[in-house]
């Protein structure tokens, strides 16, 4: 079957039992989405296959693939094209997709969908529309909707048949409101797979199997939703037991999302609850405006930058030096296990890496890796792993106070604290004892690698590793590359985050590099509302609801005060070294007086801008308003919320700008995944290019700010410049 002499997108076969074979196989790409090419091929494929069951000569019908996975789902570049005029096109297109789905599983004869790989998003929609979905049993394979996390939903019948199958609430919870992907064997379990194969080789035959065994079972050829008196699990929105819990839907979400304005999971729900109240054809047409409208909108545009397109082009190894053999490492020296130490030899052990994991003292390491084995005892309790696997990690891990047992290591990681004289010692009590080819890797946030990198004999093997807190969940990490760092040290660096699952993202060598420098400007911004007057509650409102993850104060509270102070004291350290004098941030007032008039250090010290008590959640200090905003200032809450944002966001142009960064897809997915910055935008650069009126509405936003908030909010020559010779970041 062809088109134009084009090769087509879906083949059809038929043999001598009558079973038809639609094989997904997209000529132009090594995947299969649902683009105009899928479209147009099914479309061709269901109209012969009327056809052929008019004539009475079909069995039945199984829809495989021919790629290595079924079917990745829709074709992100052209989701991301689309604006608010491709509406009326989009939704035409859309329904017309989902009307070759409809025709298919009422076509009278049973449909089998045969999973030989992952199916997400449009091809678990496709695989729904079949009568029966068998998988191979592939622990890499996933299933499910991610379209959430992308600013969108399931559109092509993914909420509506998902409801219908499970009911409200297991679609919703186990499904479709947080985008879970799930193997094989959990999709069986959560009820969206019907069999599983052990093998590729036995998928097709199975597919077979069942139709020769229901080829006439009227009930097997046919949804459940449209046999006589079908109901939907647990019953609609105005079954009384379900209307009792519904409410809850809409407050645990909000809950969920802290007020921040994510449309898509609100337009899961909606289109959820008001399908489930009318017939399958209403309900799919609800369900193609919800996803229309979050389609042709500005966040999903965002989040596919971010999450599909920069992820991508990061995982891929964009920023990897070219031309230099990838190494893997087999055993890494921690050198510090404290909280960061202990952290990152989590990740390296349960990655395969052995771990000499290092300290002062034998009690001290020994205490560190405890945090493995608690990390583990936690998975094994909930299943996720067995006593043996958690053994075999914890072996990796090798506790010591010698020096002496580092010979050997791969690469050395030293998580000490943040001071630069003791990292200086640090390294000079190793670099002996380890090999020449070790690579030599300090955690820092934001101490210039380049001056580190002296107290080494070999700078030029010397690279920094910004891990994250905490480090079993964080999942960046933030590569500097020093002045004397080579080029092969970079990619080796870069290897090793990839080997231990991790994201690396690579910035130039200054202080606070990318990542903490603009953290900083978020939490000096908070305290600084604070400082004005702002009401405290309305300063961490402001930031939830804007889609941080977390407010700024509390973010303060988790770092501590004293680190702040700390690391101001530094740069004023460097800064006399070269002659000149900072000005102090706004708030440092408040946390000057918060650490030393009040003792208040932050969470760690157990008392900072909120109180923890022992017998319940933290809470707001009364003492922050008593001696810090007696004097209420109303400042709007958009204009709040903008300052969060563009202040970030203005110290990512000036990154760009010092040559910090040269990468927007750096910078999104630094910005999101290290230091919370709301995914609804994209990320730091996406939020700049993609604001209103491009760069040059942000541009004019900014100088809003500046004229009624202060010089740090004005664009800077070189951001003008850029604006007007129309060149983007």
């Amino acid at each position: 079957m062809t088109t134009q002499g084009t090769p087509s997108a879906v083949r059809y076969d038929k043999d001598a039992d009558g079973i038809v074979t639609l094989t997904l196989d997209d000529p132009e790409s090594s995947a299969n989405t649902m683009n105009d090419r899928y479209a147009a091929a099914m479309g061709a494929a269901v109209d012969r296959l009327e056809a052929d069951v008019a004539a009475g000569d079909v069995a039945g019908v199984v829809i495989a693939s021919a790629k290595k996975t079924f079917f990745v789902g829709g074709n992100l570049s052209q989701l991301q094209a689309l604006t608010p005029q491709d509406a009326s096109t989009f939704f035409a297109g859309i329904e017309g997709i989902k009307d070759q789905l409809r025709r298919l599983e009422t076509i009278g004869r049973p449909v089998v969908a045969a999973l030989n790989g992952a199916a997400l998003g449009g091809g678990m929609e496709i695989a729904l529309a079949a009568h029966r979905r068998i998988a191979v049993d592939e622990d890499t394979a996933r299933f499910g909707f991610p379209e959430v996390t992308l600013g969108l939903l399931p559109g092509g019948g993914g909420v509506t048949r998902s409801v219908q199958m499970l009911g409200l609430q297991l679609a919703l919870m186990d499904w479709l409101l947080q985008g879970q992907q799930r193997t094989a064997a959990a999709a069986k379990d959560k009820g969206l797979i019907d069999e599983l194969v052990a093998t590729r080789d036995e998928l097709i035959p199975a597919a077979r199997a069942w139709i020769l065994a229901y080829r006439d079972d009227a009930e097997a050829a046919s949804q459940p939703w449209d046999r006589p008196g079908h109901r939907i699990p647990g019953g609609t929105p105005s079954t009384p037991k379900l209307a009792q819990l519904l409410p809850a839907f809409p407050a645990n979400l909000r809950k969920q999302l802290k007020g921040a304005s994510y449309p898509a999971p609100r337009a899961v729900l909606s289109a959820a609850v008001e399908g489930a109240q009318v017939d399958f054809d209403t309900a799919s047409r609800i369900e193609s405006r919800y996803l229309t409208k979050l389609a042709t909108g500005p966040v999903s545009t965002n989040m596919i930058q971010a999450f599909f397109f920069d992820l991508q082009s990061i995982s891929s190894g964009s920023l990897r030096p070219q031309g230099i053999a990838p190494r893997t490492v087999s055993r890494v020296g921690v050198l510090g296990a404290g909280m960061m130490g202990a952290g990152i030899a989590y990740a390296c052990a349960t990655r395969g890496i052995g771990v000499v994991l290092k300290d002062v003292s034998l009690a001290g390491a020994e205490k560190g890796k405890e945090h493995t084995a608690e990390l583990l005892a936690r998975k094994v309790a909930q299943g996720r792993m067995t006593a043996q696997a958690r053994q075999e990690i914890l072996d990796r891990i090798v506790p010591t106070e010698r020096t002496t047992d580092l010979e050997g290591v791969d690469a050395v990681i030293e998580a000490v604290f943040e001071d630069a004289e003791l990292k200086a010692k640090v390294f000079a009590d190793v670099q002996e004892v380890v090999g020449t080819e070790t690579l030599l890797c300090s955690n820092t946030s934001t101490l210039p690698i380049s001056s580190l990198a002296q107290h080494v004999d070999r700078p030029e093997d010397f690279v920094g590793l910004h891990f994250f807190s905490p480090v079993d969940k964080m999942r960046l990490v933030e590569i500097i590359k020093g002045a004397r760092t080579s080029e092969e040290s970079l990619a080796r660096a870069i290897d090793l985050v990839q080997q231990i699952g991790k994201l690396p993202i690579v910035v130039d060598d200054r202080r606070g590099f990318y990542t903490s420098r603009v953290f900083g400007t978020l939490i000096t911004e908070g305290v600084a509302l604070v400082e004005e007057g702002v009401d405290p509650a309305t300063v961490e409102r402001a930031a939830t609801m804007a889609g941080f993850p977390a407010p700024p104060l509390a973010m303060l509270d988790e770092v501590s005060l004293t680190l702040t102070q700390h690391i101001r004291a530094e740069a004023e350290k460097d800064a006399a070294a070269r002659g000149t004098t900072l000005s102090a941030p706004p708030g440092s007032a408040v946390i000057d007086r918060m650490v030393e008039e009040f003792g208040r250090k932050g969470r760690a010290a157990g008392a900072g801008f909120y109180d923890y008590p022992a017998d319940g959640p933290k809470r707001f200090w009364p003492g922050v308003r008593e001696h810090f905003t007696t004097q209420r200032t109303e400042v709007p809450l958009q204009d709040i919320q903008d300052r969060y944002l563009f202040t970030m966001a203005l110290e990512t142009a000036r990154c760009f700008e010092e040559g910090v960064l040269d990468s927007s897809a750096a910078a999104n997915i630094g910005s999101i995944f290290g230091i919370g910055y709301p995914p609804i935008t994209g990320g730091t650069a996406q939020f700049m290019t993609s604001y209103p009126g491009g760069l040059g509405g942000f541009v004019a936003r900014a100088r809003e700010l500046a004229a009624a908030y202060g010089d740090r909010f004005a664009p800077s020559p070189w951001l003008e410049a850029r604006v007007a010779s129309a060149e983007g970041l």
